[in-house]
């Protein structure tokens, strides 16, 4: 299939991409950047790998008119919608407005492009999106402003994919890890028990749905070509991982690096004082022949190996 694809620059977009071209399709990727030495170092190593092997496009953002042009001409069977407004995401003065104008920029001009060559479009979800479809006894569908954000755009996105007849599916992610993420979480253990630290964990208790990056991207590349041959309107899949408290997945990083980095990786479970975020928050979805053929000891030993190289 020929693939449109926003977010490339992201941890997730440089691994959907990576799958997406070794099962045979044919990637665009658009970067809203000037040229990939514009970016962060990080974020400069995820493109500049991406630029061997897709189709890239600098300087063009998702409803730019250069965009909508690119659609309308470049005959795609998919439009892979990956990016998504994060700048100050974690702040309450997060600004939802801005962030919907900027997901959903020109949509109906780009809806006119999807439907006018038969184009199907994919969303990126977030299991930080409605909340409490996990626990039904929470007060509030969301509980930060980004949530909201994307949960709106995804009802705009909704309300012009049936206005036009458009296929639309839903991807939705939990808490994806791997090579060549952002310094977080895992970057936290994995770079202390290097230099020989005990590391802490702040919220142990909180259960969380964590996914190596690469299962994750063999479950979207299965949902693109699953949206290929389906005929409903509107699909939504959301992969799961290992369901477990922060503080066990910290445990279970810790035993597969120990013997791949040759070190003690201690890790140290703070009592737990802040409850902002909900505590469960998981995805639901398997299947058990992508599961079965994933290679998790591989994906194991090439994150020890990212790391000490």
């Amino acid at each position: 299939m020929k693939i449109l694809f926003t977010g490339g620059s992201s941890f997730t977009g440089y691994w959907f991409i990576q799958k997406l071209v070794s099962s045979g399709h044919d990637v665009t990727a658009i970067f809203t950047r000037e040229s990939s030495r514009a970016y962060a170092p990080e974020r400069f190593k995820r493109i500049e790998g991406l630029e061997k092997i897709a189709k890239s496009h600098f300087g063009i953002k998702f409803g730019d008119p250069e965009f909508v042009e690119l659609l309308k001409e470049g005959e795609f069977d998919v439009l892979c919608h990956h990016a998504a407004e994060v700048s100050n995401y974690k702040n309450p003065d997060f600004d939802i407005a801005e962030a919907i104008k900027s997901n959903t920029k020109n949509i109906y001009q780009v809806f006119e492009a999807l439907a006018a060559t038969d184009c199907k479009l994919v969303v990126t979800g977030s299991v930080f999106e409605e909340i409490n479809k996990v626990q039904d006894n929470l007060p509030q569908k969301h509980y930060s402003g980004y949530g909201l954000s994307k949960s709106m755009s995804y009802e705009l996105f909704l309300y012009y994919a049936k206005l036009f007849e458009v296929r639309i599916g839903k991807f939705v992610i939990s808490n994806p890890f791997g090579a060549f993420e952002e310094k977080r979480f895992l970057n936290y253990l994995i770079t202390g028990w290097i230099k020989g630290e005990t590391r802490s964990v702040n919220t142990p208790l909180y259960i969380r749905d964590n996914i190596h990056v690469e299962l994750l991207a063999d479950y979207y590349a299965y949902f693109i070509e699953r949206m290929a041959t389906s005929k409903d309107s509107t699909i939504t899949f959301a992969p799961t991982g290992y369901i477990e408290t922060q503080g066990e997945f910290a445990a279970r990083v810790a035993t597969e690096m120990r013997s791949r980095l040759n070190k003690d990786c201690i890790v140290a479970n703070n009592d737990q004082t802040d409850f902002s975020e909900p505590l469960s928050l998981f995805n639901h979805d398997r299947v058990i022949e992508i599961e079965e053929s994933f290679d998790a000891k591989k994906a194991w030993d090439d994150l020890a190996k990212f790391y000490t190289d």
